[in-house]
């Protein structure tokens, strides 16, 4: 038999619950602009939404850089807390990803020139299987994969950050030159040649561009 304080506390926390979901699900229908707003104000809800949108694209986007699983953690909790103390000075010029990505790579440059030995490792994400894919499926697709890292890692810094922006990142031209801070015509410069160098390491290396 229920007595009357333990029904009102399981309604109580049903309530909690719902009004918790309710309040999730509403904070996934915020754009990442307002998001930045109510962060400005203070709201550390709108942080854990922000974080939680776009902290593992910023975590590869650094650990490209850094080669240090460790140190891109770090790097990526430095641009969140970067986000928390200056949400206030966003101007909307750029989409929130764009200027997140701007400062994740201000702050993967800083780590690499105080380790000047270190260099880019394009290999450090690994493959993701498709399941639907049947055994030999798969291993065409990871050779495959591990030519093209390789044909990558070729490349010049510069021709392989502008690919990984572009191809990895889904970023324009105008946003990848605001997040490296160059002349969009640059950009375009470079992508014109990376792809030109990168489908000739791929012909050498026998796969068809295409299906890269």
């Amino acid at each position: 038999m229920s007595t009357g304080y333990a029904d009102s506390t399981g309604y109580a926390n049903s309530t909690v619950q719902i009004a918790s979901t309710a309040r999730a699900s509403a904070a996934h229908a915020v754009s990442d602009e307002a998001l930045i707003g109510r962060i400005a104000a203070g709201e550390k809800f709108a942080m854990q939404v922000l974080f939680g949108r776009h902290h593992v694209r910023v975590y590869r986007f650094v650990l490209r850089f850094l080669r240090d699983h460790m140190l891109a953690e770090d790097v990526t909790n430095e641009v969140f807390l970067d986000v928390w103390r200056q949400a206030d000075r966003f101007e909307a010029r750029s989409a929130v990803s764009t200027w997140l990505l701007a400062i994740a790579r201000f702050k993967a440059l800083s780590a690499l020139k105080r380790r000047p030995n270190e260099g880019v490792d394009e290999t450090a994400l690994a493959a993701v299987e498709d399941p639907a894919d049947d055994p030999e499926v798969a291993i065409r697709k990871r050779d495959r994969g591990e030519v093209l890292r390789r044909c990558l890692k070729a490349l010049s810094h510069e021709h392989r950050e502008v690919i990984d922006l572009v191809y990895y990142h889904e970023k324009s031209a105008k946003e990848v030159a605001q997040i490296m801070r160059i002349p969009e015509e640059t950009v375009r410069t470079r992508m014109f040649y990376a792809r030109k160098r990168l489908s000739e390491l791929l012909a050498g290396a026998g796969v068809d561009s295409a299906a890269a």
